[in-house]
């Protein structure tokens, strides 16, 4: 699954337990999550928080939807 994150502008606790969870859920039936085109104040809580590390994020949605 690949989440469009160009629309968001501001992500706290809440979203990155949403992204999380998802990224459980999808991991235990073998699929998986990628983030799109994250805004750079989204970037720069997912980078703090350590998310950039677990789910794969890609600057563009055809990067993600390729890789």
């Amino acid at each position: 699954m690949v989440a469009d994150m160009r629309q968001v502008a501001f992500m706290d606790s809440s979203g990155i337990n949403i992204l999380i969870t998802a990224h459980q859920a999808l991991t235990e039936r073998d699929g998986w999550l990628r983030l799109a085109g994250s805004t750079t104040p989204v970037m720069r809580t997912l980078t703090l928080v350590g998310l950039d590390t677990v789910i794969d994020c890609h600057p563009t949605l055809a990067q993600a939807l390729s890789a």
